[in-house]
């Protein structure tokens, strides 16, 4: 694992595409881009609707775009490798909570639709005894399950 003070360090790249990513969703680059669209438009007389008018806007924006879906992807895997981290460490320092699910997103689809079916069978288990906030794993809520029914029969 690298030493933390290498968190406070990002490359350049990983500077610019921050800065980058958090400008691009700015109201001013809205405004900005629309009124691009609005010029292109109104210009569009000047130049008889031309190939080569259209060929401007059409190129501008698919080169925008191709570049953007490279920065936007890169700020959601930093996103989510984030959002996995904070749960991961919520999970571990929970008493009671399942560790198995530590790093879950590295699982196969297999080994999710596994964990969904056991997660659907403790929500069963917590209608049927009315205590939705009571068990913390299907082991637990099994148990607790059983130990209701055996107090209920006796």
């Amino acid at each position: 694992m690298e030493p933390a003070s290498s968190f406070s360090k990002d490359s350049l790249f990983g500077r610019f595409a921050g800065k980058i990513t958090h400008y691009s969703g700015t109201t001013a680059v809205f405004v900005s881009a629309l009124g691009l669209v609005v010029v292109w438009a109104a210009v569009g007389p000047l130049f008889h609707y031309s190939e080569n008018w259209q060929l401007v806007i059409n190129t501008s924006t698919t080169i925008i775009t191709f570049l953007m879906v490279f920065l936007i992807q890169r700020a959601q895997n930093k996103d989510s490798l984030v959002l996995h981290l904070k749960l991961n460490e919520l999970i571990a320092a929970t008493k009671g909570a399942s560790n198995r699910l530590i790093n879950a997103q590295d699982f196969s689809e297999e080994e999710i639709r596994l964990i969904h079916q056991f997660y659907c069978l403790l929500a069963e288990k917590a209608k049927k005894d009315n205590d939705l906030g009571e068990t913390h794993s299907v082991e637990e809520a099994e148990d607790n399950h059983h130990d209701k029914l055996a107090a209920h029969r006796s």
